[in-house]
Protein backbone atom coordinates (compact mmCIF):
# COMPACT_ATOMS: atom_id res chain seq x y z
CA UNK A 1 0.00 0.00 0.00
CA UNK A 2 2.98 2.43 0.63
CA UNK A 3 4.49 1.78 -2.57
CA UNK A 4 0.68 2.26 -4.24
CA UNK A 5 0.18 5.93 -2.68
CA UNK A 6 3.83 6.28 -3.66
CA UNK A 7 2.67 6.32 -7.07
CA UNK A 8 -0.53 8.12 -6.60
CA UNK A 9 1.27 11.62 -5.69
CA UNK A 10 3.77 11.18 -8.90
CA UNK A 11 0.49 9.97 -11.39
CA UNK A 12 -1.17 13.44 -10.08
CA UNK A 13 1.66 15.52 -10.65
CA UNK A 14 2.53 13.96 -13.91
CA UNK A 15 -1.58 14.41 -14.44
CA UNK A 16 -1.17 18.26 -13.37
CA UNK A 17 1.18 19.00 -16.24
CA UNK A 18 -0.96 17.33 -18.25
CA UNK A 19 -4.39 18.86 -17.57
CA UNK A 20 -3.04 22.32 -17.38
CA UNK A 21 -1.66 21.62 -20.88
CA UNK A 22 -5.02 19.67 -22.65
CA UNK A 23 -7.10 22.80 -21.51
CA UNK A 24 -5.69 24.81 -23.89
CA UNK A 25 -6.13 22.09 -26.68
CA UNK A 26 -9.47 21.42 -25.54
CA UNK A 27 -10.81 25.48 -25.49
CA UNK A 28 -9.59 26.24 -28.67
CA UNK A 29 -11.12 23.46 -30.38
CA UNK A 30 -14.31 23.87 -28.17
CA UNK A 31 -14.78 27.32 -29.42
CA UNK A 32 -12.68 27.92 -32.86
CA UNK A 33 -12.89 24.15 -33.92
CA UNK A 34 -9.16 24.23 -34.48
CA UNK A 35 -6.31 21.67 -33.29
CA UNK A 36 -3.79 24.03 -32.61
CA UNK A 37 -0.71 21.25 -33.05
CA UNK A 38 1.71 24.07 -31.88
CA UNK A 39 0.44 24.01 -28.46
CA UNK A 40 3.55 22.03 -27.11
CA UNK A 41 5.95 23.61 -28.26
CA UNK A 42 4.22 27.36 -26.61
CA UNK A 43 4.13 24.79 -23.17
CA UNK A 44 8.01 24.51 -24.04
CA UNK A 45 8.33 28.25 -24.54
CA UNK A 46 6.58 29.63 -21.68
CA UNK A 47 9.08 27.41 -19.54
CA UNK A 48 12.05 29.28 -21.54
CA UNK A 49 10.39 32.34 -20.55
CA UNK A 50 10.13 31.41 -17.05
CA UNK A 51 13.37 30.38 -17.16
CA UNK A 52 14.90 33.81 -18.37
CA UNK A 53 12.83 35.25 -16.11
CA UNK A 54 13.19 33.51 -12.70
CA UNK A 55 17.27 34.00 -14.05
CA UNK A 56 16.79 37.41 -13.71
CA UNK A 57 14.59 38.41 -11.08
CA UNK A 58 17.64 36.10 -9.01
CA UNK A 59 20.20 38.09 -10.14
CA UNK A 60 18.03 41.15 -9.74
CA UNK A 61 18.05 39.94 -6.21
CA UNK A 62 21.71 38.69 -5.68
CA UNK A 63 22.83 42.16 -6.37
CA UNK A 64 21.34 43.80 -2.99
CA UNK A 65 19.30 46.19 -5.09
CA UNK A 66 15.75 44.71 -4.08
CA UNK A 67 15.98 41.37 -1.76
CA UNK A 68 13.21 38.91 -2.86
CA UNK A 69 12.63 35.48 -0.75
CA UNK A 70 12.41 32.56 -3.09
CA UNK A 71 8.82 31.98 -3.19
CA UNK A 72 8.02 35.39 -4.16
CA UNK A 73 10.48 34.78 -7.21
CA UNK A 74 8.55 31.91 -7.80
CA UNK A 75 4.88 33.61 -7.88
CA UNK A 76 6.50 36.06 -9.91
CA UNK A 77 8.01 34.14 -12.29
CA UNK A 78 5.05 32.41 -12.63
CA UNK A 79 2.70 35.19 -13.32
CA UNK A 80 5.03 37.20 -15.53
CA UNK A 81 5.50 34.25 -17.71
CA UNK A 82 1.85 33.32 -17.90
CA UNK A 83 1.75 37.15 -18.95
CA UNK A 84 4.56 36.90 -21.64
CA UNK A 85 3.60 33.90 -22.81
CA UNK A 86 -0.17 34.75 -23.91
CA UNK A 87 1.28 37.22 -25.86
CA UNK A 88 3.11 34.60 -27.74
CA UNK A 89 -0.49 32.64 -28.32
CA UNK A 90 -2.38 35.21 -29.39
CA UNK A 91 0.55 36.26 -32.10
CA UNK A 92 0.23 32.72 -33.29
CA UNK A 93 -3.72 32.98 -33.39
CA UNK A 94 -3.54 36.34 -35.12
CA UNK A 95 -0.60 35.53 -37.88
CA UNK A 96 -0.88 31.39 -38.23
CA UNK A 97 -4.85 30.61 -37.20
CA UNK A 98 -6.89 34.29 -38.02
CA UNK A 99 -6.37 33.95 -41.91
CA UNK A 100 -7.38 30.28 -41.87
CA UNK A 101 -10.51 30.21 -39.68
CA UNK A 102 -12.72 29.41 -42.51
CA UNK A 103 -10.11 27.03 -44.69
CA UNK A 104 -10.12 23.62 -43.95
CA UNK A 105 -8.89 22.25 -40.87
CA UNK A 106 -6.36 19.96 -42.58
CA UNK A 107 -4.71 23.91 -43.40
CA UNK A 108 -4.83 24.88 -39.90
CA UNK A 109 -3.56 21.09 -38.60
CA UNK A 110 -0.16 21.41 -40.81
CA UNK A 111 0.02 25.28 -40.28
CA UNK A 112 0.30 24.58 -36.21
CA UNK A 113 2.91 21.78 -36.97
CA UNK A 114 5.01 24.27 -39.13
CA UNK A 115 4.21 27.16 -36.25
CA UNK A 116 5.62 24.75 -33.79
CA UNK A 117 8.97 23.91 -36.18
CA UNK A 118 9.23 27.28 -36.54
CA UNK A 119 8.93 27.86 -31.93
CA UNK A 120 11.75 25.06 -31.23
CA UNK A 121 13.59 26.63 -34.64
CA UNK A 122 14.27 29.73 -33.00
CA UNK A 123 15.08 28.60 -29.78
CA UNK A 124 17.90 26.79 -31.35
CA UNK A 125 19.18 29.61 -33.14
CA UNK A 126 18.20 32.06 -29.87
CA UNK A 127 20.07 29.88 -27.13
CA UNK A 128 21.77 26.66 -28.73
CA UNK A 129 20.91 23.32 -28.57
CA UNK A 130 22.02 22.89 -25.21
CA UNK A 131 20.09 21.82 -22.44
CA UNK A 132 19.80 24.35 -19.92
CA UNK A 133 18.93 23.71 -16.21
CA UNK A 134 15.82 25.94 -14.37
CA UNK A 135 16.99 27.89 -11.31
CA UNK A 136 15.90 25.99 -8.13
CA UNK A 137 13.79 28.58 -6.43
CA UNK A 138 12.30 26.83 -3.63
CA UNK A 139 14.39 24.46 -1.51
CA UNK A 140 12.98 21.07 -1.93
CA UNK A 141 11.62 19.41 1.63
CA UNK A 142 10.20 16.11 2.07
CA UNK A 143 7.94 14.54 4.43
CA UNK A 144 7.14 11.14 5.56
CA UNK A 145 3.50 10.43 5.83
CA UNK A 146 2.72 7.25 6.87
CA UNK A 147 5.71 5.42 4.88
CA UNK A 148 4.62 7.50 1.89
CA UNK A 149 7.67 10.25 1.03
CA UNK A 150 5.75 13.71 -0.78
CA UNK A 151 8.49 16.63 -1.27
CA UNK A 152 7.03 20.23 -0.91
CA UNK A 153 7.33 20.87 -4.01
CA UNK A 154 5.32 18.01 -5.41
CA UNK A 155 2.17 19.27 -3.06
CA UNK A 156 2.95 23.00 -4.72
CA UNK A 157 2.27 21.81 -8.05
CA UNK A 158 -0.39 19.89 -7.93
CA UNK A 159 -2.14 22.62 -5.58
CA UNK A 160 -1.07 25.41 -7.60
CA UNK A 161 -2.40 23.22 -10.77
CA UNK A 162 -5.34 22.53 -9.34
CA UNK A 163 -6.18 26.12 -7.86
CA UNK A 164 -5.50 27.64 -12.08
CA UNK A 165 -8.09 25.10 -13.21
CA UNK A 166 -10.62 26.04 -10.79
CA UNK A 167 -9.73 29.66 -11.49
CA UNK A 168 -9.82 28.80 -15.54
CA UNK A 169 -13.66 27.37 -14.30
CA UNK A 170 -14.92 30.20 -12.37
CA UNK A 171 -13.80 32.51 -14.95
CA UNK A 172 -15.86 30.58 -17.82
CA UNK A 173 -18.88 30.19 -15.78
CA UNK A 174 -18.79 33.32 -13.63
CA UNK A 175 -17.71 36.78 -16.13
CA UNK A 176 -19.32 38.12 -19.31
CA UNK A 177 -16.19 37.11 -21.47
CA UNK A 178 -16.55 33.10 -20.21
CA UNK A 179 -20.23 32.97 -21.02
CA UNK A 180 -19.41 34.47 -24.77
CA UNK A 181 -16.78 31.87 -24.68
CA UNK A 182 -19.34 29.11 -23.85
CA UNK A 183 -21.68 30.80 -26.17
CA UNK A 184 -19.16 30.26 -29.16
CA UNK A 185 -18.50 26.93 -28.02
CA UNK A 186 -22.68 25.92 -28.85
CA UNK A 187 -22.58 27.19 -31.99
CA UNK A 188 -19.68 29.14 -33.88
CA UNK A 189 -21.87 30.24 -36.48
CA UNK A 190 -24.71 32.07 -34.90
CA UNK A 191 -23.21 33.56 -32.38
CA UNK A 192 -21.00 35.84 -34.30
CA UNK A 193 -24.12 37.12 -35.55
CA UNK A 194 -25.41 38.44 -32.39
CA UNK A 195 -22.64 40.75 -31.74
CA UNK A 196 -20.14 38.72 -30.23
CA UNK A 197 -16.87 39.67 -31.66
CA UNK A 198 -15.02 36.40 -32.49
CA UNK A 199 -11.45 37.65 -33.08
CA UNK A 200 -11.49 39.08 -29.49
CA UNK A 201 -13.14 35.56 -28.34
CA UNK A 202 -9.92 33.47 -30.33
CA UNK A 203 -7.62 35.62 -29.41
CA UNK A 204 -9.04 35.43 -25.28
CA UNK A 205 -9.08 31.71 -25.64
CA UNK A 206 -5.10 31.31 -27.27
CA UNK A 207 -3.68 33.66 -24.85
CA UNK A 208 -5.41 32.10 -21.40
CA UNK A 209 -4.07 28.51 -23.10
CA UNK A 210 -0.96 29.59 -23.54
CA UNK A 211 -0.66 30.72 -20.75
CA UNK A 212 -1.86 27.98 -18.30
CA UNK A 213 0.82 26.25 -20.38
CA UNK A 214 3.48 28.52 -19.73
CA UNK A 215 2.63 27.71 -15.91
CA UNK A 216 2.68 24.08 -16.49
CA UNK A 217 6.10 24.83 -18.51
CA UNK A 218 7.53 26.67 -15.04
CA UNK A 219 5.83 23.99 -12.51
CA UNK A 220 7.78 21.21 -14.49
CA UNK A 221 11.24 23.33 -14.60
CA UNK A 222 10.56 23.01 -11.05
CA UNK A 223 10.07 19.25 -10.54
CA UNK A 224 12.51 18.19 -13.71
CA UNK A 225 15.47 21.36 -14.05
CA UNK A 226 16.31 20.69 -17.31
CA UNK A 227 14.79 22.18 -20.48
CA UNK A 228 15.03 21.16 -23.70
CA UNK A 229 14.30 22.70 -27.17
CA UNK A 230 11.74 19.81 -28.30
CA UNK A 231 10.89 19.07 -24.39
CA UNK A 232 7.33 20.14 -25.84
CA UNK A 233 6.53 17.17 -28.12
CA UNK A 234 5.79 14.39 -26.07
CA UNK A 235 4.09 15.83 -23.21
CA UNK A 236 2.20 18.10 -25.72
CA UNK A 237 0.96 14.83 -27.90
CA UNK A 238 -0.10 13.04 -24.76
CA UNK A 239 -1.93 16.04 -23.39
CA UNK A 240 -3.74 16.88 -26.89
CA UNK A 241 -5.00 12.99 -26.42
CA UNK A 242 -6.17 13.45 -22.98
CA UNK A 243 -8.09 16.95 -24.48
CA UNK A 244 -9.49 14.22 -26.84
CA UNK A 245 -10.51 12.02 -23.74
CA UNK A 246 -11.91 14.35 -21.90
CA UNK A 247 -14.48 15.39 -24.63
CA UNK A 248 -14.53 18.51 -26.70
CA UNK A 249 -14.64 21.91 -24.67
CA UNK A 250 -15.00 20.35 -21.40
CA UNK A 251 -12.74 21.98 -18.93
CA UNK A 252 -13.48 19.03 -16.72
CA UNK A 253 -13.27 16.36 -19.28
CA UNK A 254 -9.74 17.57 -20.10
CA UNK A 255 -9.07 18.16 -16.64
CA UNK A 256 -9.74 14.51 -15.22
CA UNK A 257 -8.59 13.21 -18.52
CA UNK A 258 -5.49 14.96 -17.95
CA UNK A 259 -4.84 13.43 -14.36
CA UNK A 260 -6.39 10.00 -15.84
CA UNK A 261 -3.13 9.93 -18.37
CA UNK A 262 -0.42 10.56 -15.52
CA UNK A 263 -2.23 7.93 -13.31
CA UNK A 264 -2.45 5.35 -16.56
CA UNK A 265 1.12 6.20 -17.22
CA UNK A 266 2.26 5.16 -14.00
CA UNK A 267 0.46 2.86 -12.37
CA UNK A 268 1.43 0.98 -15.90
CA UNK A 269 4.84 1.60 -15.77
CA UNK A 270 4.49 0.00 -11.73
CA UNK A 271 3.36 -3.44 -13.10
CA UNK A 272 4.69 -3.80 -16.91
CA UNK A 273 8.31 -2.94 -18.56
CA UNK A 274 8.62 0.75 -19.15
CA UNK A 275 8.92 -0.21 -22.44
CA UNK A 276 5.51 -0.80 -22.96
CA UNK A 277 3.99 2.02 -21.20
CA UNK A 278 3.30 4.25 -24.02
CA UNK A 279 2.08 0.81 -26.00
CA UNK A 280 -0.78 0.17 -22.96
CA UNK A 281 -1.72 3.66 -21.94
CA UNK A 282 -3.08 4.00 -25.34
CA UNK A 283 -4.42 1.03 -26.03
CA UNK A 284 -6.69 1.91 -22.59
CA UNK A 285 -7.53 5.02 -24.69
CA UNK A 286 -8.22 3.49 -27.27
CA UNK A 287 -10.71 1.40 -25.63
CA UNK A 288 -12.36 4.07 -23.54
CA UNK A 289 -12.87 5.71 -26.64
CA UNK A 290 -14.08 2.88 -28.65
CA UNK A 291 -17.33 3.35 -26.65
CA UNK A 292 -16.98 6.83 -25.31
CA UNK A 293 -15.95 8.13 -28.81
CA UNK A 294 -17.21 11.73 -28.14
CA UNK A 295 -15.14 11.36 -24.97
CA UNK A 296 -16.13 11.62 -20.82
CA UNK A 297 -18.01 15.04 -21.19
CA UNK A 298 -18.36 15.48 -25.47
CA UNK A 299 -21.68 15.31 -27.17
CA UNK A 300 -22.31 15.26 -30.91
CA UNK A 301 -21.67 18.30 -32.21
CA UNK A 302 -25.01 19.45 -33.38
CA UNK A 303 -23.51 22.08 -36.09
CA UNK A 304 -21.65 20.99 -39.57
CA UNK A 305 -18.41 20.68 -38.88
CA UNK A 306 -16.25 22.55 -41.47
CA UNK A 307 -14.06 19.38 -43.04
Amino acid sequence: MTFFFQNVINALQWGSFYALIALGYSMVYGILMLFNFAHGDIFMVGAYIGFGVATALIALSSSGFIVLPHWLILVLTILISMFLTSFVGMLVERIGYRPLRDAPRASAAITGLMIGIILETGNLLLLGAQRVKFPSLIHSTTYNIGGVFVTNKKIMIVVVSIGLMLALDQFVRRTKWGMAMRAMAFDYVVVPLMGVPINTIASMTFAIGSALAAAAGILFGVAYPVLDPYMGIIVGWKAFVAAILGGRGSILGATLAGFLMGFIEIFVAMVFPSTLRDLIAYSIILLILVFRPHGFFGEPYSARLRL
